[in-house]
């Protein structure tokens, strides 16, 4: 059976959105093929674990740009290279640049419980807090990557709103001072 991993880059403080919904507490990490870095290093084989990637529809409209994206060498080309869903009651169609279109899905659990009992790589849930939140409730995620920034906000939205018992698998810190918490789903 396929996971369904979680990845949010958070503040210290547990802040995934700032008070304008924004994520300005996360300093963009260009990737260089050649030369890579430890984090890059580790950040690819994530994506090289997954075969699709699900968005909520805000998430999918901010990220559109990635289809344009000409500065993320691997990282960008494997990424638009992943099959992609989009749960949106509102979207008709989720077009990514010359890319495949990501399929449009009114009902993402049904979509990831059928996802996940088919054959193929994990599936990488990318932001989307409040779609997140549903599959949590859901007890559908299996694993929570956290990209945790040297920062703090105080206010804004919160990656936890209640109670969820983890297991940490992997902490691993980098020299931009970005730590990668990995952590198991007690269901």
């Amino acid at each position: 059976m396929r996971k369904l991993i979680a990845q949010q880059w958070v503040t210290l403080d547990d802040i995934v959105a700032e008070e304008d919904g924004g994520l300005g507490f996360v300093t963009p990490l260009p990737f260089d093929d050649a030369h890579p870095t430890p984090f890059q290093d580790r950040i690819m084989a994530m994506i090289d674990s997954v075969d699709t990637l699900i968005l909520g529809a805000d998430t999918y409209r901010q990220s559109t740009g990635w289809a344009d994206a000409t500065d993320q060498g691997e990282y960008g080309r494997k990424l638009n290279e992943l099959t992609k869903y989009v749960a949106s009651t509102t979207l008709d169609e989720a077009p990514w640049g010359a890319f495949p279109a990501a399929t449009v899905t009114a009902d993402p659990l049904a979509t990831v419980r059928e996802l996940k009992d088919q054959d193929g790589k994990n599936l990488w849930l990318w932001g989307s807090l409040t779609l997140m939140q549903s599959l949590f409730e859901a007890g559908l995620i299996d694993e929570v990557l956290l990209l945790v920034c040297p920062t703090t906000r105080g206010r804004g939205r919160r990656f936890f709103q209640d109670r969820r018992d983890l297991v940490l698998r992997e902490a691993t810190g980098f020299d931009h001072g970005v730590v990668l918490l990995r952590y198991e789903v007690k269901n």
